[in-house]
């Protein structure tokens, strides 16, 4: 890159400062958080109430109400504009958590508060957010996306042992009230650095909007099956990611201590694969950054699902896996940029995003079904394997397409 170059790459965050903070903090303040605080406060829960580990666990089941919720949440975005839409969530998400803090035991009452919290706070997800940034940038989008997208891992990060020691101190209950004000302290924040929304430009853009026509216009063009089939293929590991790494590692013999600093390089690799593959976006074709990112746990998955492999490799395999973990958030949102306009930007997000929740459902139930024919992971890992080549070449097929002139024509930018 040249001095020039270089001096355009680094002015656009001079000029977007302020959208990449609001989305930034936004992603930080909203439901995002609940990937780090929920397990923080689950056994909290289940001494005080005497509940079960898998009565507890059903709360994950509805997660999947987000599949139906992300599309819509995205088309909704693309019509009334970010402020809009984040606006419920971040009014909600504080008070959903002041309302968890004065549970009483019914377990009934806590699976209402995550499904209503799940369906006014969605609009505080990277569907939403990731529009500023996608809009604000364009030399540097990969690594303004990177930072957008490492917000809530941060926060979740320092604020983890913290709350921990707070909820030793004061109890739960006082964990998830300061928890509600420091959301809302960031909300506000958030609310300060939105840009604000051009009303009559929106207004035109909702006249102009045919859902109908829009969504054909996506279905039809090459590079959203290319990026819907790749991400859907290349996400079915994330299953193993979330929450059975430990187990498949002692499967080969390793110590839980071991696993335990692995689990760790697990997380590095994800902090690593998002500003890796944000920069490498920057300023390397689209189709062979996302198919390399895409296509690393290959590797990983394959060397776990053999017999004795050494421990070099293993951490190896765990690293890869955490690379592209890390990286797919950039994939999607970069590349949705690059072959869509940013009037649908939102609304094609959204399509991409439940595919992958989609596919970590299925992932998930075809773990099951693998470990109770062979009670051991290799099987799954070399169908998860063969599935993440498979997606690679998906995104790799990206570099036959480009952006059509007919789509620009048919669909005009705001």
């Amino acid at each position: 890159m040249s001095h020039t170059d270089s001096a355009s790459y680094w002015s656009e965050f001079r000029r977007g400062w302020r959208p990449l903070a609001a989305a930034t903090v936004g992603l930080s303040a909203g439901m995002s958080l609940n990937a780090y605080v929920t397990s923080i406060f689950g056994p909290y829960l289940l001494e005080a109430f005497a509940w079960s580990k898998a009565a507890f666990a059903l709360m994950g089941t509805l997660s999947l109400v987000t599949i139906i919720l992300i599309p819509v949440v995205g088309r909704l975005t693309d019509l009334f504009g970010v402020r809009v839409i984040a606006l419920p969530g971040i009014i909600g998400y504080p008070v959903s958590l002041v309302l968890l803090s004065m549970l009483q035991g019914d377990i009934r009452v806590f699976y209402a508060l995550i499904l209503l919290q799940t369906i006014f706070c969605i609009g505080t997800t990277t569907a939403v957010y990731c529009r500023l940034v996608a809009q604000a940038f364009n030399r540097s989008r990969g690594l303004a996306l990177a930072i957008c997208a490492c917000g809530p891992a941060v926060v979740g990060a320092l604020a983890s042992p913290a709350l921990t020691s707070f909820n030793e101190a004061f109890g739960w209950r006082a964990g998830y009230q300061v928890l509600a004000v420091f959301s809302a302290l960031l909300g506000i924040v958030t609310l300060l650095l939105l840009p604000r929304t051009n009303r009559e430009a929106m207004l035109v853009q909702r006249r102009e909007r045919n859902a109908r026509k829009d969504y054909a216009t996506i279905l039809r063009h090459p590079a959203f099956w290319a990026l819907l089939t790749g991400a859907f293929l290349c996400s079915m590991p994330h299953a193993l990611a979330y929450s059975q790494i430990k187990l498949m590692l002692q499967e080969h013999g390793v110590t839980p201590m071991q696993a335990g600093y692995m689990v760790s390089v697990f997380a590095g690799g994800v902090l690593l694969g998002r500003f890796g593959a944000g920069a490498a976006l920057d300023r390397f074709p689209t189709h062979i950054v996302s198919a390399v990112v895409m296509g690393l746990p290959a590797i990983g998955l394959f060397i776990m699902a053999t017999d004795n492999a050494p421990l070099g490799l293993l951490v190896l395999s765990v690293a890869l896996l955490g690379l592209s973990f890390g990286g797919e958030a950039d994939v999607l949102a970069y590349a949705t940029a690059q072959y869509f306009p940013i009037a649908i930007y939102s609304s094609v997000v959204g399509l991409l995003l439940s595919a992958v929740g989609v596919a970590i459902g299925l992932g998930s139930t075809l773990l099951s079904y693998t470990l109770t024919l062979a009670d051991s992971f290799s099987l799954f890992m070399t169908v998860a394997g063969t599935a993440v080549i498979t997606g690679a070449f998906c995104f790799l097929w990206l570099g036959r397409l480009q952006r059509t002139t007919r789509i620009g024509e048919e669909i005009a930018t705001v």
